[in-house]
C-alpha cells in the first residue's frame, strides 16, 4: 500500500483540500491496469491522505533522471497508446475523440 499526503501548506487552503478530494473521488471511479486503484481517502488530525495500490517500478523522478526514451521505445510506447485507441471501422482509421457519433 502506498501513501500520498497534502502536504500541510496545501491542507490549510479550502480549494487545494477539495482539488485533492476530487482527484481521490475521480481516481476511485477508474479501472485501469495503467492507474493505481485507491483504498481510502482519510483525515486524521488536518492531514487528509490517500490509500492507494503501490505500484512498483521507477519514479517518475528517476526516469526524468535518466534522460530521454531511446526513440525505439517512444515509439513502442507510442504504438502501444495508439492500438487502444477506439477504431472508425467505416475509414479505417484511429479515432481520437471519445465524443458519441
Amino acid at each position: 500500500m502506498a501513501i500520498k499526503v497534502l502536504p500541510a501548506t496545501f491542507a490549510r487552503d479550502p480549494e487545494r483540500v477539495a482539488r485533492f478530494k476530487r482527484e481521490a473521488k475521480l481516481l476511485a471511479s477508474l479501472n485501469h491496469p495503467n492507474i493505481a486503484a485507491i483504498y481510502d481517502l482519510e483525515e486524521c488530525d488536518g492531514i487528509h491522505f490517500l490509500a492507494m495500490e503501490l505500484v512498483e517500478g521507477e519514479t517518475l523522478a528517476e526516469r526524468v533522471a535518466a534522460g530521454a526514451l531511446p526513440v525505439r521505445c517512444r515509439c513502442a510506447r507510442c504504438s502501444r497508446s495508439v492500438s487502444r485507441l477506439p477504431m472508425d471501422w467505416n475509414t479505417r482509421t484511429r479515432r481520437t475523440s471519445f465524443t458519441a457519433t
